[in-house]
């Protein structure tokens, strides 16, 4: 697979419990994220993409998941980058315990988004919604 230079493929989880679905904010280098799924960009291409989502959300939030389904991908371009994002739905198992970089978790009403959540949540969530 011949992938554009600066291409970034993440993955990670999407945790809906009694119509609340758990985002976090990041602490980033030089500043804080908007309101995103826990996950990252996948480093390790020996490993398939469900492992990566199960162990970035493990270094994310302290948790271990059951991976229910796959979600659909997103493709964008910011900047100079092209972002390949790859969404579970999946079950939490385990108590929360957030990582060095999580500035901040939240269980979110699906119906009532923040207004600063990352684009691809408010996609996925209305493609949950959609089908449900």
């Amino acid at each position: 697979m011949h992938l554009p230079p600066n291409t970034i493929i993440a993955s990670g989880p999407v945790i809906i419990e009694n119509g609340r679905v758990l985002l976090n904010r990041e602490q980033k280098e030089e500043y804080v994220t908007d309101w995103l799924f826990p996950g990252g960009e996948v480093e390790d291409f020996d490993s398939t993409l469900e492992e990566a989502c199960t162990r970035e959300v493990k270094e994310e939030m302290g948790i271990e998941i059951q991976i229910l389904k796959p979600l659909r991908p997103i493709l964008f371009k910011h900047e100079d980058r092209v972002i390949i994002l790859i969404h579970f739905l999946a079950e939490r198992i385990g108590k929360i315990t957030p990582g060095a970089g999580i500035v901040e978790y939240a269980w979110h009403d699906i119906h009532n988004l923040p207004d600063n959540c990352a684009p691809n949540v408010y996609d996925i969530i209305d493609d949950i919604e959609d089908s449900a």
